[in-house]
């Protein structure tokens, strides 16, 4: 029997972007998966729509928070949920591409359990705004403290080998948080060059606000890796420069 993938996918208010991200899913050529949605009291037609979608499709689970909990908390809940021997996540605004488990589940026989891969970089209408996002082959503890070339999206995870680690509870930062966890315990994670999902960067999003990310990356160093204050700002000076090379080289 084929190994069962866990999808994270964590929902607030993205009912304009959700079909196209389910069907993203559901069109893999790798077919054994379970994509747990995880709504965080959306009041759009968000709801609607995801249980659609599961008449149709058995695989396809939500999950409905009582209480307005941000993005970490969230994604929590369903990695305490996942069934999977392997996890990913799938935020509900991005797209995999049709190969992307099947690619990552070949990737991660030859890894220490943990892989990742490129993924072209698109605006709220899928045109490209950005060049691709080309991952290194590999990517360490302490590569990740100075840029964080592991997105969300395309993170791919073990976790019957290196087992269930949450997300710290933070506004931002908390997938960068995930990884280091893991990283601690491996000596690397393997990327792949080939792009096998979009990325669509909105506008209003948390994360493109820099200058607001700016605070909460100290306070990452500081207080989630408690890096001393030395290690804190040679780790912050090279994020500012891999930043701007990221977004406007």
């Amino acid at each position: 029997m084929k190994e069962l993938i866990s999808v994270i996918t964590p929902n607030y208010n993205a009912a304009q972007y959700l079909t196209e991200t389910i069907n993203s899913v559901i069109n893999q050529t790798y077919k054994n998966w379970e994509m747990i949605i995880i709504d965080d009291c959306s009041t759009d037609a968000s709801i609607e729509i995801i249980q659609k979608f599961i008449k149709q499709d058995k695989r396809i689970k939500l999950l409905k928070l009582k209480i307005n909990k941000g993005p970490a908390v969230t994604r929590n809940v369903g990695i305490e949920n996942a069934k999977g021997k392997y996890l990913t996540f799938l935020d509900a605004d991005d797209l995999w591409l049709p190969y992307f488990l099947e690619k990552s589940l070949h990737n991660i026989k030859d890894s220490p359990g943990f892989v990742f891969s490129s993924y072209h970089r698109y605006n709220e209408s899928l045109k490209p705004i950005y060049s691709d996002f080309i991952v290194p082959a590999k990517v360490t503890y302490y590569d990740i403290l100075k840029t964080n070339s592991i997105s969300c999206l395309t993170a791919f995870i073990d976790i019957e080998k290196l087992g269930k680690l949450m997300m710290p509870k933070i506004l931002y930062r908390q997938d960068m948080g995930l990884w280091l966890q893991y990283l601690k315990l491996i000596d690397y994670a393997k990327g792949d060059k080939e792009c096998l999902a979009i990325y669509r960067i909105r506008q209003k999003s948390h994360s493109r606000n820099k200058f607001n990310l700016i605070k909460h990356q100290w306070f990452f160093y500081r207080n989630i890796e408690n890096l001393s204050i030395l290690k804190s700002i040679y780790y912050f000076v090279l994020w500012v420069i891999f930043g701007l090379k990221k977004y406007y080289k």
